[in-house]
């Protein structure tokens, strides 16, 4: 427990602290996000936020991860994880065509996780031999791309990703308590610190964005935690249900959002507007802040349900997942009769 809570304050401490200098950089260099008509902020934001949230996480894992077993996983992880920030810091600053970071940058930090070991074990008990493994790393593949690109498109309303960013990562702390993997647990508590850090200053009135860089490199970590966290309390043949419960908010608004695009032959990746989930509660009496907060109350019930999955019997987790499944696509039709800002049918950059 001390080298969880050493991650989780040098972490916070860090991203808390540079997160000023920071946005003072992005302001003299100009890297803001100016308003337009598909956004909700109405004066030029400071970007770069990301790059608090990344150094606080990386002094924090140098400081709490020394002689740590799987470190070379851990390495390629990072390694991934710094690709995708620095697209992200690019692509802010217009240096890149935005759909590198979804069909080059994403994939390619994803083939470095699976390239030094880290993949699901899920396909493979079922189809044993070569094929269960293959099958095995293109669910890894498509997992990593998935989350990553769910949180860069949930990166639209103040404080979302960096509130919904800490709680999965406390969970996915948790768990990996739970279940004896001390060495996963750093890593968590140190992402979930950085988040809170800089959520002091992205919170609504927001003081500065973390940009698709912070919103990519957190992302592409809780992904990783997800593929390396092993439920072994949960029944093996549906311990995957459990990152997926941790994540529930991110995969639900990315869910929402491609249904409800291609329905109306929008590209889903492709063509930004504010249809989200949060959209469509800020348009209720909520407001926005309201939205954020209802997202968090739904994120940390779904992680208590995911720690409380990792108790159960195997029938009872099948009869709560066929529940969930019918849950979400009531959800999706209710979501989809409530107001919200409905976009042109033209490409433009994804966010």
């Amino acid at each position: 427990m001390t080298t969880e809570l050493i991650a989780f304050t040098i972490a916070l401490a860090t991203s808390f602290l540079l997160t000023v200098p920071v946005r003072r950089l992005a302001l003299q260099i100009g890297m803001v996000d100016h308003p337009n008509a598909r956004k909700l902020h109405q004066n030029p934001m400071p970007l770069m936020g990301g790059v608090a949230i990344y150094c606080g996480t990386m002094l924090s894992l140098i400081f709490s991860l020394r002689g740590q077993q799987q470190l070379d996983q851990i390495l390629g992880i990072l390694a991934g994880a710094t690709l995708l920030l620095a697209t992200g810091v690019l692509d802010d600053r217009g240096l890149l065509h935005h759909q590198i970071k979804l069909f080059l940058a994403m994939p390619l930090a994803a083939a470095t996780v699976v390239a030094v070991g880290v993949r699901f074990t899920i396909l493979e008990q079922f189809v044993p031999g070569a094929l269960g493994s293959v099958l095995d790393a293109g669910l890894t593949l498509f997992w990593m791309v998935g989350v990553t690109a769910a949180f860069s498109i949930l990166d639209h309303m103040d404080g979302l990703v960096s509130g919904v960013a800490a709680i999965a990562s406390f969970f996915f702390a948790l768990l990996a308590t739970l279940d004896g993997q001390y060495f996963l647990a750093p890593i968590a508590c140190a992402i979930c610190g950085a988040s809170l850090g800089f959520l002091r200053w992205n919170f609504k009135p927001a003081k500065i964005f973390m940009g698709d860089g912070g919103a990519m490199f957190l992302g592409f970590m809780v992904a990783a935690l997800g593929v390396k966290l092993r439920p072994v309390l949960a029944p093996q043949s549906t311990a995957w249900i459990v990152p997926l419960l941790v994540l529930a908010v991110p995969i639900f608004d990315t869910t929402l959002v491609t249904v409800s695009r291609s329905r109306r032959g929008l590209l889903p990746f492709a063509t930004p507007g504010k249809d989200h989930t949060a959209h469509r509660l800020a348009n209720l009496p909520l407001g926005q802040r309201g939205a954020v907060l209802l997202m968090y109350g739904v994120g940390i019930f779904f992680g208590l349900l995911a720690v409380a999955v990792n108790r159960v019997a195997l029938t009872q987790v099948w009869t709560l997942i066929t529940f969930l499944v019918l849950a979400a696509l009531v959800a999706i039709m209710a979501c989809e009769r409530l107001p919200y800002e409905r976009q042109l049918r033209r490409v433009e950059e994804s966010h």
